[in-house]
């Protein structure tokens, strides 16, 4: 009786190890900007009977290289194509699995009641325009500051603002900035300065002054087979889509 009691109770433990282990979240890694819209869709995917998915945020290219160096995720939300790239050539994304789900717009934004007049045209002297400094995210490496600089390139505008350009740690932290005043000027994705109370748009860079900005969702090579689940809830389900476009995010995916 004893022996049988002994093999009920550990019998039970197996089971309750087996599903513990079953529901283990799936790790996400995704741009900063994506943080509120993921964190809803996160409710979403748990009122399905899931588990909450452990979810990561910050640059792009801050998380591509984390990847890269072997970080334990499943799936990759990237703010732009170059860093989910950099990932594919490393053999890094599972074959097949990116999905070029969302579109953003590049804006130009000031702290909330301190709006300035600007233009966007080549012949605007921007330089005059403000005293201070710009930020966004750092030019070249974070995505937002890959879009910025082309379009500052674009319109003639780099080279009158060198030294006065901040560079960030991602996008969320150049919308801090602006909101805080430290920087009167900033550059974000349309859908981060939505969010803000604290900021107001001033214009929007036109689309043909940057690439097309452009979010890819992909598996990560070796992610658990749970991870192919929340993908398919990411980048097909009604929840996800509508609540996307609540933040304003344009869906490139049908």
């Amino acid at each position: 009786m004893r022996f049988i009691c002994r093999s009920l109770v550990l019998s039970f433990l197996l089971l309750g190890s087996t599903q513990l282990f079953a529901e283990e979240p799936v790790r996400v890694f995704a741009a900063a900007s994506l943080t509120n819209a993921l964190n809803d869709i996160s409710v979403q995917w748990q009122k399905q009977n899931h588990p909450a998915p452990s979810l990561a945020y910050g640059a792009s290219s801050a998380l591509a290289k984390q990847i890269e160096a072997g970080a334990p995720v499943d799936i990759f939300a990237s703010a732009d194509m170059s860093w989910m790239d950099y990932l594919s050539d490393r053999k890094k994304i599972a074959p097949d699995s990116v999905v070029n789900l969302l579109g953003n717009d590049l804006v130009l934004i000031a702290p909330k009641g301190r709006r300035l007049p600007i233009e966007m045209k080549k012949d605007f002297k921007i330089a005059e325009a403000f005293e201070g400094k710009l930020c966004t995210g750092e030019p070249g490496v974070v995505p937002v500051g890959i879009y910025a600089k082309q379009s500052l390139e674009k319109l003639g505008w780099w080279t009158p603002l060198t030294g006065r350009i901040v560079g960030t740690d991602d996008v969320r932290t150049a919308l801090a900035f602006v909101e805080r005043g430290e920087c009167p000027l900033g550059i974000v994705y349309a859908t981060d300065a939505a969010i803000s109370s604290k900021v107001e748009v001033l214009e929007r860079f036109p689309t043909d002054t940057h690439k097309s900005i452009v979010y890819p969702f992909a598996i990560v090579s070796n992610a658990r087979p749970e991870a192919k689940a929340l993908m398919q809830f990411l980048t097909n389900s009604p929840e996800a889509a509508a609540i996307f476009k609540q933040y304003g995010f344009v869906l490139l995916k049908p």
